[in-house]
């Protein structure tokens, strides 16, 4: 089963390797992970996917709140929440394939964001699967390069899941 956990830390240097750290060593396998500061200056959020049942969820999140640097943990995959992912994907792109490589860009609500000669590079943002389709419509023009964030992800409403710090 795919879990979705959101992790408030303190935002310092190490807290990312020491996170990672801690996983692997337990063999613990992180199919995803993005990090970022969130609204409050001294905390960053983790967003990572884990692979497993429910009692690898469980010393997943056990491992992490002996984690001094981890605030809090929380498993959002049974709530209603909101995840994306972002890409830039760089295709083989004539001048006579452009409309077309545009055409499915913005189908798909992508963005251009370079143009050469022989190339063009597209900004994509969505949910995983509609990342992985637009990869595979680019497939035939031939893929250059491409990057990928990991996933983020919010729970909707009204649940907040930054918590007041002293200092803040």
């Amino acid at each position: 089963m795919r879990h979705v956990l959101s992790a408030l830390v303190q935002n310092q240097p190490g807290v990312l390797a020491t996170v990672a750290g801690m996983l692997h060593s337990r063999g613990f396998n992180i199919d995803s992970l993005a990090v970022g500061e969130t609204e409050t200056h001294n905390l960053s959020r983790m967003t990572f996917v884990v692979n497993g049942d429910d009692n690898v969820l469980d010393q997943v999140r056990k491992q992490l709140d002996k984690i001094v640097t981890v605030v809090r943990v929380d498993d959002i995959s049974s709530e209603n929440f909101v995840e994306r992912d972002l890409m830039l994907i760089k295709v083989t792109c004539t001048s006579v394939q452009r409309p077309e490589v545009f055409l499915l860009s913005e189908s798909f609500r992508g963005r251009v964001v370079d143009i050469q000669h022989n190339n063009v590079m597209i900004e994509i943002s969505g949910t995983e699967g509609k990342v992985e389709a637009f990869i595979e419509l680019m497939r035939p023009y031939g893929i250059l390069e491409l990057a990928r964030t990991g996933r983020i992800a919010l729970v909707r409403g009204d649940v907040q899941t930054v918590v007041a710090t002293e200092g803040a």
